[in-house]
């Protein structure tokens, strides 16, 4: 997986050390130093007390180490410590939100000859308006699968197997029982957890020279563009292109020019950044609606059409999809908004003037066909027609 190659590529590095089962507890970004609880698995779980009324004591709780940092760079997912103790220090303006849908994870076996049960070249979507069922190839030739529905619509699904699967061939023909049988459909469904998806936004990601935030710590987005990992690696490439542009690792300087550099590194890294994780929180959500209820649309499917073959077959115009500008390249998420919205507009003005010109020489064909024809035409009696 790529954590633990990751963790290869760390563990080369002679100036890194790990530490596992460490939690944050607390920060002070003034005098840059934390304190870390040391989590034991074994231990994670005790509850026995001495006495009733000494319950609320936690008297197997790991004592605090304390570190000191020349700057911490929180890496610590949606409920992020890091944050919350930055945001202590720093005005931050921050927006978590929970979309009506619940998630839960499903699994298509490969088929009895170990070969994948359906094309493992497409991504496969059961669109249902409110609510999808989406299939995604593995590298042991089996699909993992997700239900994203409305919480209530979970409720509705069934509580037989009989009934979930007659729900499933009633939204999404074609998966049970022919990929997945309704028994084990059932186990699936009643066994993982159906659990929420979270949405963040908050700026600034850092505060002084002290402390940045990135990931799912600074912008957590939605799964539908399956870009929450892509956008946390970019921000460490952006994060260190502008620490090196700002000369922070520059030897020659001493520690204070260098702590200047830094807090003007992270400003610029802020501004720079804030936009994109915003933008790309709000792509994941349009594409959600384009998956889920958009790809019904006949004009969504028409429109599709033009862009990908102006995308494919006259790339020198510069046309791309918003798909491949997002997926295939390093283009700011924000920039590719704008660039999107440009060519949609394009696209609306050349179809609306199409659609005119049509009308026009419609209009112009009938009233030469009229003017030729003037037996066929009463206009009063017409007029008196539509009284």
């Amino acid at each position: 997986t790529l954590n633990n190659a990751l963790l290869d590529e760390l563990e080369k590095t002679p100036n890194v050390k790990l530490f596992f089962n460490h939690k944050l507890t607390g920060a002070d970004f003034h005098s840059r130093k934390a304190w870390f609880e040391r989590r034991i698995p074994e231990d994670e779980h005790k509850t026995d007390h001495p006495h009733p009324d000494e319950a609320a004591v936690d008297f197997d709780r790991a004592p605090e180490v304390e570190v000191s940092f020349d700057f911490l760079i929180g890496a610590d997912g949606a409920h992020s410590a890091s944050r919350y103790h930055m945001m202590k220090y720093s005005r931050v303006d921050y927006q978590q939100e929970y979309i009506d849908t619940l998630w839960c994870e499903f699994r298509i076996e490969p088929t009895v000859e170990g070969d994948f049960k359906i094309s493992p070249n497409h991504l496969h979507i059961w669109p249902g308006t409110e609510f999808m069922f989406i299939a995604l190839p593995s590298p042991d030739k089996s699909f993992t699968c997700t239900l994203f529905a409305p919480a209530d619509h979970y409720a509705r699904l069934g509580n037989t197997p009989e009934a979930l699967c007659a729900s499933f061939q009633q939204y999404f023909p074609g998966v049970s029982p022919e990929l997945i049988s309704p028994e084990d459909l059932y186990r699936q469904f009643t066994t993982n957890q159906h659990l929420p998806l979270i949405s963040i936004k908050c700026k600034p990601h850092h505060y002084n020279s002290s402390v940045v935030i990135i990931g799912d710590a600074a912008h957590a987005v939605l799964p539908f563009y399956g870009q929450g990992l892509n956008a946390g690696m970019e921000d460490v490439r952006v994060l260190f292109e502008i620490l090196d542009s700002h000369g922070v690792y520059d030897a020659s300087h001493d520690a204070a020019s260098r702590d200047v550099a830094r807090n003007e590194a992270f400003e610029t890294y802020t501004k720079t950044r804030v936009a994109d994780a915003h933008a790309i929180n709000e792509l994941s959500k349009g594409n959600f609606i384009e998956m889920r209820a958009g790809v019904n649309s006949r004009m969504y499917k028409f429109r599709k059409f033009i862009e990908e073959n102006l995308d494919r077959y006259m790339p020198q115009l510069g046309w791309q999809t918003q798909y491949s500008r997002v997926s295939f390249s390093n283009m700011r998420y924000s920039e590719i908004m704008r660039a999107v919205e440009r060519q949609r507009l394009l696209l609306t003005t050349t179809f609306g003037t199409a659609a005119f010109a049509a009308a026009v020489v419609g209009l112009a064909i009938a009233g030469r066909v009229i003017f030729k024809h003037p037996v066929h035409f009463n206009l009063h009696r017409a007029v008196e027609y539509f009284r």
